[in-house]
């Protein structure tokens, strides 16, 4: 979760269900710091102050005096890398936070943290549509023994199979602001979804959404797939996922039906808060 998320109702969800099921060392817990809306707009902000605040927040929020994950959610231009790695690692001697992560750094801001305290996890967006961490942020973390979370692993629900060209996006959806959810592209990557869907069931009696996370599991074995659920029945894709390996010919046949389907493919770029403070 996030302290952004829901302006700290997701936390105190979390929280919530944390306290009723009573086995706080089973459960392991991850949140993230670092985006203020206090001026009732969300920008970056990862300064000593902020981190510390939000610190304090999140514990009070999730009824529990530690954190097994604690993030940095987008880095803050603002403010040196150097200033919320120090924040952190405060935090992690303490015990306030078992592992330090970020999410969204680049090789370069993940490489300054590191000279100032230990980095354990990353989170960045990946999956079979959105990929272009295998340049660069892949390698590293492997090569440093960093841990990934990789986010939006069936890429926002488009690759869960349940969506066709009348699927609306109703509010502040953030899928309106996605150029993937738009037509025509929205028609590309619906077409790739239906080709990964037909493979998956002709050679392993799958669906797509099982494909997918198979994806991102073989291919980084060490590493972690996240997706989001709204309801108990999104989850239902678990018990699938274990018992069968993708081979070097279905990621072959995989690259190949997004190449004969997707035309210039777009990123998670879109989701990037804005990059400066008001007034800074």
């Amino acid at each position: 979760t996030a302290a952004i998320y829901g302006f700290g109702r997701s936390e105190e969800i979390v929280g919530k269900a944390l306290t009723e099921y009573g086995q706080r060392d089973k459960v392991v817990i991850a949140t993230k710091a670092g985006l203020d809306w206090t001026t009732g707009k969300v920008y970056r902000n990862s300064t000593r102050g902020r981190i510390m605040k939000e610190i304090e927040d999140s514990l009070q929020r999730l009824r529990t005096d530690y954190i097994d994950i604690y993030q940095i959610h987008w880095p803050d231009f603002d403010t040196p890398v150097e200033v919320a790695a120090e924040a952190m690692n405060d935090l992690h001697k303490a015990g306030k936070i078992r592992a330090i992560g970020v999410s969204n750094y680049s090789v370069g801001h993940m490489d300054a943290f590191r000279r100032i305290a230990p980095l354990h996890i990353s989170q960045p967006p990946y999956n079979i549509f959105e990929r272009a961490i295998e340049e660069d942020i892949f390698p590293y973390c492997d090569s440093n023994g960093i841990t990934m979370l990789f986010y939006g692993a069936i890429c926002r629900g488009l690759l869960s199979g349940r969506m066709n060209g009348d699927t609306k996006f109703e509010g502040d959806d953030i899928r309106k602001a996605d150029p993937k959810f738009k037509q025509p592209k929205f028609g590309e990557y619906l077409k790739a979804v239906e080709k990964l869907d037909a493979y998956a069931r002709s050679k392993y009696g799958k669906r797509a959404i099982h494909l997918a996370i198979r994806w991102m599991l073989d291919r980084a074995p060490n590493h972690i797939a996240l997706w989001g659920a709204r309801r108990p029945d999104q989850l239902d894709p678990i018990p699938e996922l274990n018992g069968w390996s993708l081979d070097k010919d279905d990621f072959q046949a995989i690259d190949n039906i997004l190449a004969e389907t997707i035309k210039d493919p777009f990123g998670p770029e879109f989701m990037a808060p804005p990059e400066h403070r008001p007034g800074v």
